[in-house]
């Protein structure tokens, strides 16, 4: 049987502080960040998940909107509204797909390009406030930390959509 310090059985009695708990500190930051990160994306039709389907058309070669629903796990009903919201504002467009005419590919417009770039500028000035107690050094190293965990925990667990992961976490009315 071996005896302790009266320091550590103080400790053990009290508990440890919320704000050691790695839990407490992932949500309090993740929460921060995607509320903030909604703010910013208040003018684009379907918020954040019509930010992605908007980034990912023009990150990538036109996709038929099955395809596309299925690589952000949107269900095609759902996408269907989004597109046709995304497409009244002049972001993105549906065009006949060559290979099949029953199909359509969906294509950003210029306009499109233009909002996801100011979209982009409004995401890193949120992403610049949420991680404000950082030198530019610190947010280097926490940015490859964190990457590197996250990684490996998708590897064990793997995320198809970050805007579901924000779905099931943010409550719209804390925004």
């Amino acid at each position: 049987m071996s005896s302790s310090s009266p320091e550590v059985d103080a400790r053990a009695v009290r508990g440890t502080p919320v704000e050691d708990d790695l839990g407490w500190a992932l949500g309090v930051v993740f929460r921060r960040y995607a509320k903030a990160a909604a703010d910013a994306l208040t003018d684009i039709p379907g918020g954040p998940r019509g930010y992605q389907v908007l980034a990912t058309t023009i990150r990538e070669e036109p996709k038929r909107q099955l395809d596309l629903a299925a690589q952000l796990d949107v269900d095609r009903t759902v996408m269907t509204y989004l597109l046709d919201d995304l497409e009244k504002a002049g972001l993105v467009q549906r065009q006949p797909d060559p290979t099949d005419r029953r199909a359509r590919l969906i294509a950003p417009t210029e306009q499109g390009k233009e909002v996801l770039c100011d979209l982009e500028r409004r995401l890193q000035a949120r992403e610049d406030l949420v991680m404000s107690g950082l030198d530019d050094g610190e947010r280097m190293v926490f940015r490859m930390l964190l990457q590197r965990i996250a990684a490996q925990a998708n590897q064990i667990d793997p995320l198809r959509n970050a805007c579901a992961l924000a779905e099931e976490t943010v409550d719209p009315a804390d925004t």
